[in-house]
């Protein structure tokens, strides 16, 4: 089956993350990098939303999931995100999504993980 991809770059919230003494007392900014494929299960019709995935759903849910709750590791949101979008939205057959601290060290843009997921 014929799939389209839906993009988000850089995605910034705050969020609650992190197993250090100074993460668990403040939010800290999260970036998140996420391409899914959906199935294209009808033909686009410009007027109607509806025949496509809205991106402003999966957006809702990644903010959500991300600022719901305190995450002590990158590697456990990363599998929430996969478990969520993947329950919530079954027309998404494949996820690559990357979670990274853009502020964890002074001498690099950023520090992640990165996961890849098809059902």
């Amino acid at each position: 089956m014929p799939t389209r991809r839906i993009i988000f770059q850089q995605l910034a919230l705050d969020a609650r993350i992190g197993i250090l003494e100074h993460e668990l007392r403040a939010t800290q900014p999260l970036h998140i990098d996420a391409e899914f494929d959906v199935d294209i299960s009808q033909e686009v019709k410009d007027t109607d939303i509806h025949t496509v995935l809205d991106y402003r759903h999966l957006r809702s849910a990644i903010v959500d999931e991300c600022t719901r709750r305190h995450v002590h590791l990158l590697e456990t949101l990363a599998e929430q995100l996969v478990d969520r979008v993947f329950s919530e939205f079954p027309d998404v057959r494949q996820i690559r999504i990357r979670v990274s601290k853009p502020l964890a060290f002074s001498d690099c843009a950023a520090v992640g993980i990165e996961l890849q997921r098809s059902r």
